[in-house]
């Protein structure tokens, strides 16, 4: 298995540049592992896939003004930085924090950067809200810095970063100038923990989750903070070779029992994005004792590919964990047995966790084609169910 297994030609002019007007008409690609078809729909027929006793399950993370435009004290150069996670190792307060920062290079401890209100490129004169000093290289963070914080003015740090920052696209996304909203999900909790959006919940409308339950599906929710893995691509030629950042995510008690109740009734439990893949799966305990016969084991029992039945594993509840799970073909799921997501970039970490879930083959079937019928990609483009 190599890196280059996971890259396809993606045409710049398929990239989406904007959401669709409404959140549940962009267009949907059903993937069926069992036959390999495929289906082309609108994403509200995603109900017409969902059966009575199944569960969904997505990420309410919410997405921080996490960009900071500002200008280097001594220099006036401009300088951006991305907010990756809070460092509470390093600052009790939380004013330490994982950054990317640009440019890279140039931008080394003891550098001071100075950030204002209002637009990106502020002019000089305004006020400045918030200091920022670089105290660290992250370790093997690939041009990743801690960065302490130091709001002005009396304000919080939490006030300063809304005054100064803005929702970050990611960098493909080039000519949008909309409203930021529109990436964030319509379940988003009111907290702000993450630094991209979990995309694939960005196609639901309130109204379509009502149906979605009033036809008899569950509807519940994880947490997990997005952080640095979401910007990166997979630059090693073995795969395998990548390190992944760890993440901060929560699965709840009643998380637990809605995906015991519906593997014990033998329906399926659906994830809505990958980032609710990697909540559910790292959240899978395999050496916990679980009931006789034991509800989650004994379902895959009889699934495809699955693995045999040892008489442990459960998913279990997880409170301020940290995950750096890396799921690519050969890795087994235990507790997703749907999967709605976008299309994702290339050589990327996203590409490797589908391509576990269905086969490297089937989803690079499925992108040529999908391609082919000139389908938005990636983070405001259309979805894909893979069932």
């Amino acid at each position: 298995m190599r890196t280059d297994d996971f890259d396809y030609d993606l045409p710049q002019g398929l990239i989406a540049q904007e959401p669709t007007d409404q959140r549940d008409s962009c267009r949907l690609f059903v993937l069926h592992r069992d036959t390999g078809k495929h289906d082309y729909k609108v994403f509200t027929d995603i109900i017409d896939y969902l059966n009575p006793g199944d569960l969904l399950v997505a990420n309410k993370t919410r997405v921080m003004p996490a960009r900071l435009v500002g200008h280097k004290q001594k220099t006036g150069g401009v300088s951006e930085t991305l907010l990756l996670k809070r460092r509470e190792d390093k600052d009790p307060m939380g004013h330490v924090w994982e950054c990317l920062v640009n440019p890279g290079k140039r931008l080394k401890p003891g550098t001071v950067i100075e950030y204002r209100a209002g637009e990106t490129q502020a002019p000089m004169s305004a006020p400045v809200v918030l200091t920022a000093e670089i105290i660290d290289y992250v370790e093997d963070s690939r041009g990743g810095r801690l960065v302490r914080f130091d709001p002005a003015g009396g304000l919080t740090l939490d006030e300063a970063m809304h005054k100064a920052g803005h929702v970050p696209l990611p960098p493909y996304i080039t000519q949008y100038d909309g409203d930021p909203e529109k990436y964030q999900t319509v379940y988003a909790m009111h907290e702000e923990h993450s630094a991209a959006a979990p995309t694939a919940g960005l196609h639901f409308t309130p109204e379509l989750i009502k149906r979605i339950e009033d036809k008899g599906v569950q509807w519940k929710t994880v947490e997990l903070e997005v952080g640095i893995d979401t910007f990166r691509l997979v630059e090693e030629d073995d795969p395998t070779k990548h390190m992944m950042h760890t993440e901060r995510y929560h699965v709840n008690q009643d998380v637990v029992d809605a995906v015991h109740a519906t593997k014990e009734a033998g329906h399926r439990v659906i994830a809505v994005g990958t980032t609710s893949v990697r909540s559910l799966e790292s959240a899978f305990d395999p050496e916990v004792p679980v009931s006789d016969p034991p509800v989650v084991a004994r379902y895959f029992e009889d699934a495809k590919d699955s693995a045999k039945v040892t008489g442990k594993g459960d998913i279990v509840v997880r409170k301020n964990a940290t995950t750096s799970l890396y799921l690519m073909p050969g890795s087994t799921y235990h507790v997703v047995d749907g999967l709605i997501t976008n299309f994702h970039v290339p050589r990327s970490t996203l590409m490797m966790l589908v391509s576990a879930f269905a086969s490297r083959d089937q989803i690079m079937d499925a992108y040529q084609d999908a391609i082919q019928r000139k389908f938005r990609m990636l983070s405001f483009g259309d979805a894909m169910f893979i069932e």
